[in-house]
């Protein structure tokens, strides 16, 4: 059947569908989405407590929370996330994600590449290098043309850290410094608590008014006291986000976009007043704007040694969660939601929801979870995915998957079938080495 099947196709139309396959066009006639936000849950967020609760077991395990139950009839998750049960006929939870590093940068590395990160057996953090593998924001953005004057990625409200160290994993890597996202900075929101650094990292703000003229003027004066001193390919990401420099700061578009006091008030209300949910309410109107990527980080910004308002609840976990985490995050991302499929755009955009990895099955002293890799939950929404379904389970503490276990490759081939893009699509690395966007499969999530 191959054969003939191959035979009528003929070589010239075989060749054809290679090289859409290779473009990373999509090849199947299902509608695609046009841009994704990726929402990340910077410290390791707890499965526990969240998405795939364990009532039945022991006290040490299953811990202070109850499971409610959602729109999905027999689908349980947390009783702090009653916004997201109440959407979860429109997402897809995955149970059965595992990797094995245990270090928050890798961990991070891992969901954010789809790929292990170097040195996995070293406990340091890594920070970034042109010999990381490229972010999913990068790779999203190489297959995803952003209208002129607007960047092919953006990362709110902040860049990750740890230990003093900005992390390798959420830029361009070897596809250059043309593939990194701009990072910027939301506009308004009650802040996380704990610490939030850009170490260095350029965080733009288009709060500012604009002098056009004057800007003009010193662009004009700068490019006449340039001199060349090597070749122009040398320049090239230099010159990638001088241009974009100037474009978002004279064109409407992002800037636009960036007026959230613009937004209808009541929409506006309905992610929070907290950073976070601002955030994503900025990623809504950057995607409609014409950025194909955009990824939020749901937490403060630094780890700083386990303090602050982030996932990574090694001490105080149940209050922690209670009090702060869990009501910002589940207001905000069911706000996204909903507000998606009002404006009648989930179809277009794909939401994921990313972490480091889930929480320890046994409690601590602390009454805190500590770093898990061996199983934690995930999910998709939008973007062509069928709603209201669990792919995968853990067994019953939670400690390892029972079925369909995935990886992160798993997701990113996933989430590339979503966007149109086939994960056999190839990227070229410095050396102009072939290599494909994703060495997982596609979960069967899409419809």
């Amino acid at each position: 059947m191959l054969s003939a099947s191959l035979g009528a196709l003929g070589l010239p139309g075989f060749l054809r569908l290679k090289g859409q396959a290779r473009a990373g066009t999509a090849v199947a006639s299902r509608r695609t989405a046009r841009s994704c936000i990726v929402l990340y849950c910077w410290g390791g967020m707890s499965h526990h407590e969240t998405f795939d609760p364990k009532p039945d077991a022991p006290a040490e395990i299953r811990g202070e929370f109850r499971p409610i139950s959602t729109a999905v009839p027999g689908v349980f998750v947390g009783e702090h996330i009653p916004r997201l049960a109440a959407v979860m006929d429109r997402l897809a939870v995955i149970r059965s994600i595992h990797h094995d590093s245990s270090a928050h940068g890798k961990g991070m590395y891992w969901n954010l590449t789809g790929h292990a990160p170097p040195q996995a057996a070293v406990a340091a953090n890594l920070p970034p290098s042109s010999e990381d593998w490229p972010s999913l924001g990068a790779m999203i953005s190489r297959f995803r043309a952003a209208p002129r004057g607007v960047p092919r990625s953006v990362r709110l409200p902040y860049p990750l850290v740890d230990n003093d160290t900005l992390q390798a994993g959420e830029y361009g890597g070897w596809l250059g410094l043309e593939y990194d996202p701009i990072v910027m900075r939301t506009p308004a929101g009650r802040e996380f608590g704990g610490v939030s650094r850009s170490l260095g990292s350029a965080v733009l703000n288009l709060s500012e008014p604009i002098d056009i003229e004057r800007l003009a003027t010193r662009q004009s004066l700068i490019r006449s006291l340039e001199h060349s001193v090597s070749t122009d390919a040398d320049f090239t990401g230099f010159e990638h986000f001088r241009e974009l420099a100037g474009e978002l700061l004279r064109q409407s578009a992002v800037r636009e976009a960036y007026r959230l006091d613009r937004e209808d008030v009541r929409v506006r209300e309905s992610y929070g007043d907290h950073l976070c949910g601002q955030s994503l309410l900025l990623a809504r109107r950057l995607t409609e704007a014409g950025v194909p990527v955009v990824t939020v980080c749901c937490a403060a910004g630094d780890l700083n040694g386990s303090a602050g308002d982030h996932w990574d609840t090694h001490g105080n976990n149940f209050q922690r969660l209670r009090e702060t985490m869990l009501p910002v995050f589940d207001r905000a991302a069911s706000a996204l939601i909903s507000d998606l499929e009002q404006r009648g755009t989930l179809d277009d955009t794909l939401v994921v929801m990313l972490t480091d990895f889930g929480r320890t099955p046994r409690i601590n002293g602390g009454a805190g979870r500590d770093h898990y890799p061996g199983v934690y939950s995930v999910f998709l929404a939008g973007g062509g995915v069928r709603g209201g379904q669990v792919y995968g389970s853990s067994d019953a503490h939670g400690a390892l998957p029972k079925s369909h276990a995935c990886t992160p490759a798993d997701v990113h081939a996933t989430i590339f079938q979503a966007l149109g893009i086939s994960p056999r699509a190839e990227i070229h690395d410095r050396l102009g080495r072939p290599f494909p966007v994703s060495d997982g499969q596609v979960l069967p999530l899409l419809g």
